[in-house]
């Protein structure tokens, strides 16, 4: 901090010599002054003593009169015009070292301090920008790390962007806390803003630093013999898996179609379509960029690349999303008869306690604890009636069902609840960030930050709060940011929905409006060029 202020200290050597200069000539001329007032008096009528053209006194007094009159106010005011000069200097001197000091014992400083609505308004917005540097520069150092073959080739890129995560989560953290209201005095949450700001300017400094370094790693510029030529072969390969778990993920939504309720699946509604929809973008980009390596036009055939790539890390996403609902569905089944079981534990353990006493691990009183103990008695019949109809029923609902009516009244009788409440929050989280990654260029800075509290209170070991919190924050994180997208318009026919969702909402490869983004900061991340327009 005190060498950045050191840095940035305007120099005062050239203004030192300067007004050294000043002193010496109003010096001088004061001192000339006095050399020469004298020869001047003599000039001007003063006579040798004894000389035979001496007046006679009464002249002599005479002539003095009139000399102060003229001569002898010479001195006088040329002294006070020295004085005025160098007073007004030095003061003016002082005044403009006060206002530009920057030491703890120097005045304040004096600098415009932007209004709060647009400190909050650049926060908003660097928080949304910078998320997006980090999650793209994750998805190409993806592609880049399976090409380079080896972990210590990207370490000093992983570090960078784990380092930026770190201060992008400080950042959501400030933000979180300053949405809650704290702090509370209008100049704290100021300071507050510009820390957030501060942080994200971080973040993106530390991908900006690797980014030079990152593009002699990638090497894209060699044409088809050196990186360009096998980062195409590790696109193509991951484009070619890619179709495959596609056609598999569709099956298996429609198996969990027939097993479970319709809520079970509502979350994946819709991914297999939307991961086919970028893989016929990608294909096509792909198939560009082949032509342009072949005619040795390698700057358009890695802008063709990098938006396959993006193309494909979001297909990944959808099609993941498929198969991680299929396990945690799988998973909730059976573990919703031992949630059940265990929440009768606790239920019961609760149930005993000494009338008209408190419970030493429920610091409530005994009424409140009978009713609660009422409330969980009544959600753990609803769900044992559900399982028991022959219906198809949503596990996860289900568990969750189980968790927040036992949670209340729950003193770690029985663990397996923390564990039901964790695969819960897993999997609202993840949803979440399904939503954000894939619909980035249209979500705000409101529904990331749900998500990155929530994130943050599923950190291990995170008590049965945190991960109810976070289950809860999950889910208001998709909501928010499904209306981001519905304000931003659903594409409605076919052809929209191949040029709308692979283009205006594949985050960072809008048709059109530049470079595809790629590994970096804010100085860095668009310095590609390259055809990202509309097949």
């Amino acid at each position: 901090m005190t060498s950045s202020l050191i840095r940035g200290r305007p120099r005062r050597g050239s203004s030192h010599i300067r007004a050294r200069v000043v002193h010496a000539l109003v010096g001088g001329l004061v001192g000339v002054a006095w050399l020469v007032l004298p020869v001047v008096t003599v000039l001007n009528g003063g006579a040798v003593a004894g000389g035979s053209d001496r007046p006679v006194a009464g002249a002599a007094a005479q002539g003095e009169a009139e000399g102060t009159s003229d001569v002898d106010l010479v001195l006088p005011v040329l002294a006070v015009v020295a004085a005025v000069v160098v007073g007004g200097y030095g003061f003016v001197r002082r005044r403009r070292r006060a206002r530009g000091r920057t030491t703890p014992g120097g005045a304040p400083v004096e600098t415009a301090v932007p209004p709060a609505g647009d400190l909050d308004e650049r926060a908003r917005a660097l928080l949304v920008e910078a998320d997006d540097w980090v999650r793209v520069s994750a998805e190409e150092l993806g592609f880049v790390a399976e090409k380079a073959g080896g972990a210590e080739l990207v370490e000093p890129f992983v570090r960078a962007l784990r380092d930026a995560r770190a201060e992008l989560a400080v950042a959501f953290r400030m933000r979180w806390q300053y949405e809650g209201g704290v702090p509370e005095e209008g100049a704290a949450r100021r300071h507050a803003l510009a820390g957030i700001v501060g942080r994200c300017e971080e973040a993106g400094r530390l991908l900006d630093a690797r980014a030079a370094a990152f593009d002699q790693v990638r090497g894209l510029e060699e044409g088809l013999g050196g990186g360009l030529g096998q980062a195409l072969v590790v696109a193509e390969g991951r484009f070619r898996e890619l179709t495959g778990r596609t056609g598999a993920a569709g099956a298996a939504l429609r198996e969990l179609g027939e097993r479970y309720a319709p809520s079970a699946t509502t979350a994946v509604a819709g991914h297999v379509e939307q991961a086919k929809d970028r893989l016929v973008f990608a294909t096509t980009r792909l198939n560009q960029a082949r032509q342009s390596a072949d005619s040795g036009d390698h700057e358009r055939a890695a802008g063709r690349l990098r938006a396959a790539e993006g193309a494909i890390s979001q297909a990944a996403v959808f099609v993941d999303g498929v198969e991680r609902l299929a396990g945690d569905l799988a998973t909730a089944s059976t573990m919703v008869p031992a949630a059940l079981t265990g929440g009768e534990a606790e239920i019961a353990g609760a149930r005993r306690s000494p009338p008209g006493a408190v419970d030493p691990y429920l610091p409530i009183p005994p009424g409140e604890l009978r009713a609660r103990v009422t409330h969980a008695d009544l959600a753990l019949s609803g769900v044992r009636e559900e399982l028991t109809s022959g219906r198809p029923y949503d596990p996860l609902d289900l568990l969750r069902r189980i968790v927040r009516a036992v949670s209340p009244v729950a003193t770690g009788r029985a663990g397996v609840i923390p564990a039901a409440a964790l695969l819960c929050a897993r999997a609202a989280v993840a949803g979440a960030d399904d939503v954000v990654a894939t619909h980035r260029a249209a979500v705000g800075s409101e529904p990331r930050t749900h998500l990155a509290e929530a994130h943050r209170l599923l950190a291990p070991p995170a008590p049965l709060a945190d991960l109810l919190s976070a289950d809860t924050l999950a889910w208001q994180a998709q909501d928010l940011a499904e209306q981001d997208i519905r304000r931003h318009g659903h594409p409605t026919t076919p052809t929209e929905t191949v040029q709308g969702l692979t283009g205006a909402l594949l985050g960072g490869i809008q048709p059109n409006t530049g470079p595809p983004a790629s590994y970096g900061g804010p100085r860095t991340r668009a310095r590609r060029t390259g055809d990202t327009a509309r097949p």
